[in-house]
């Protein structure tokens, strides 16, 4: 059992009148140091910290902007620009403040940046020849000011919907933190929304797809739920707690995630999770966090309330036997949930339990195989693969289990190889080997590995072994890419007058390895080239670089294996 204090923080803001805040946490934040990024007002989330998202927590808080891209955004303390992005997808354009106050402000999915700072980045791009960037700049460069603008909103990268996503970090140790708890203001009085509770039958086995669970329908509403039409749950052995639960903010808001999560039975607690803060490199324990096999097959989202051993999360505290409760007392249990989002709002679902030495159930059989153990590294080895999983993959003990079918009819350059199956989360990728036929010999530097819906997992060939490192268990073969990008022209053609557009444009793709390069050349000389990863389109904007008059363009694109398409023309501005 971990034994940590809980502080309950008042939060106030002198500069927004909202109600006081109340949140799990023993950090005394600055209040009054940050202003709003945005002069958006009332402000309005489409995503909260730490929401729930496909392999990660949400990082930061996405601000909406009323479906438009355009708007001013704010430094909100005065600081220095201490890192410049521009990345193909991810964050798009981005900017990172560093301020005095020992925090980093993030800004991304931006549409431009401010004058100076557009300046100094297109210089960087033509320095280095490269659209992405990743650059820190001296604290000297690029100063800010509180109030100032830096740059505008928009729906670069991977967002899905122009908004600006809005990130607090810890300077020294890079953890992102709610910046409601520094803060940031969001006006609301809505309690969190309870769908629905499973209990779990863990027995003292490790947690897969084969434990067995059952759905408990939720009624109630405004902060007060129950188990409809059930008084008693009668349980017996071990089990475990989930609930799927979701937040909602006054006016235009979206289904976003709960602050924290807390298991009581009777009058003591065996399970608070608070999502405070988080390091990147443990965000893909959320597969941990939740039901992952629930997820794959209906997208429903469970927080479990229980730890695997190999959860690598600090957001758990109060665990006792890491949230696994044993009923076997014979006797009649209160469990009580409460649920709060970053506002201090609660709602709680109580019902009671029957430890019921009749209500056991059987958990099946896991397949024969191999042990693997969570916390030390794991190794399979067969005379044509070879499977190494580090130490950390792992959030559970597993029964690996591995089967080999049949070469696939079109370019396969091995059997398939079965690596247990998408159902157990991995925190880490794990190497993977497959001896190829010998008919790749001739092929190797095209070779990667795909999964069985022929999507790249990378590889190169090396000592008779075809290697990658997919991040997911699944069905795999070696394959070979030996066709270039397609390049599509969408504006431009050989001997068009260019004169009256500001840019010329294409889209580019690439069947299997994956786009690694592109470059673009006006009479032999390197010229920026933007993209945008999620619609494929790429742009070349025209500026005093190309005078009028005739002139050569050339584009170059290649892709991870080294696959070359050129397109080039003659024009006129």
């Amino acid at each position: 059992m971990r034994n940590y204090i809980f502080y309950f923080l008042l939060l106030f803001s002198s500069s927004i009148s909202l109600k006081a805040q109340q949140i799990f946490s023993n950090n005394n934040y600055p209040l009054t140091d940050f202003r709003p990024p945005l002069d958006i007002t009332p402000p309005a989330l489409a995503g909260s910290f730490g929401e729930l998202r496909a392999n990660h927590f949400h990082s930061g808080i996405d601000f909406r902007t009323n479906q438009r891209i355009g708007y001013p955004v704010y430094a909100p303390a005065d600081g220095f620009i201490s890192r410049l992005r521009v990345q193909n997808s991810g964050f798009g354009l981005a900017l990172y403040i560093t301020h005095p106050n020992g925090y980093t402000t993030v800004y991304g999915h931006l549409s431009r940046f401010n004058p100076k700072i557009a300046q100094i980045v297109k210089g960087i791009q033509y320095k280095n020849q490269s659209y992405e960037i990743d650059e820190f700049p001296s604290a000297t460069l690029i100063p800010v000011r509180k109030g100032e603008v830096i740059a505008y909103t928009g729906n670069t990268g991977s967002s899905g919907g122009p908004h600006l996503h809005f990130e607090i970090r810890d300077s020294k140790t890079e953890a992102t933190i709610n910046p409601q708890l520094l803060g940031i203001s969001i006006p609301d009085n809505i309690p969190p929304i309870i769908h629905a509770m499973y209990v779990y039958r863990t027995n003292g086995k490790p947690f897969n797809e084969f434990t067995p669970k059952q759905y408990f329908q939720i009624a109630g509403g405004n902060g007060k739920y129950k188990i409809n039409q059930v008084n008693t749950i009668h349980l017996s052995g071990e089990v475990g707690f989930g609930i799927v639960v979701n937040d909602r903010h006054n006016g235009a808001s979206g289904n976003n995630g709960v602050y924290s999560i807390e298991l009581m039975v009777d009058s003591s607690k065996v399970y608070t999770s608070a999502l405070e803060k988080f390091s990147f490199e443990n965000s893909k324990a959320i597969n941990s966090h939740t039901d992952y096999p629930t997820y794959l097959r209906t997208k429903q989202s469970i927080q479990k309330s229980f730890v695997d051993p190999g959860n690598p999360l600090q957001i758990y505290f109060n665990l006792v036997n890491n949230g696994r409760v044993v009923f076997n007392d014979g006797k009649t249990h209160q469990v009580t949930y409460t649920i709060s989002d970053a506002r201090g709002n609660k709602s709680t679902l109580s019902f009671n339990v029957l430890a019921d030495p009749k209500a056991v159930i059987n958990t099946p059989e896991t397949p024969v195989g191999t042990s693997f153990t969570y916390n030390r590294q794991n190794e399979f080895n067969k005379d044509d693969v070879k499977v190494v999983l580090p130490k950390g993959t792992l959030y559970n003990d597993l029964t690996f289990t591995y089967k080999k079918t049949a070469k696939p009819q079109s370019n396969a350059f091995s059997e398939v190889h079965q690596i247990h199956n998408p159902l157990t989360p991995l925190h880490t990728g794990f190497e993977l080997w497959i001896k190829p036929d010998s008919a790749l010999l001739k092929y190797q530097n095209k070779a990667l590995i795909v999964n069985i819906n022929r999507s790249s997992q990378g590889g190169y060939f090396e000592n008779g072994w075809v290697k990658a490192k997919p991040r997911n268990f699944g069905s795999f073969f070696v394959a070979i890419d030996t066709i270039a990008p397609n390049i599509i022209p969408v504006n431009v053609a050989n001997g068009k007058n260019m004169g009256a557009v500001s840019s010329m444009k294409f889209r580019i793709s690439d069947g299997l390895s994956g786009i690694k390069s592109f470059n673009g050349y006006i009479d032999g000389k390197w010229v920026l080239m933007e993209f945008d990863a999620k619609t494929a389109n790429l742009w070349h904007t025209f500026d005093e670089r190309t005078t009028s008059g005739k002139h050569r363009f050339e584009l170059v694109v290649a892709d991870m294996k080294d696959n070359v398409k050129r397109y080039a023309i003659e024009f006129y501005r």
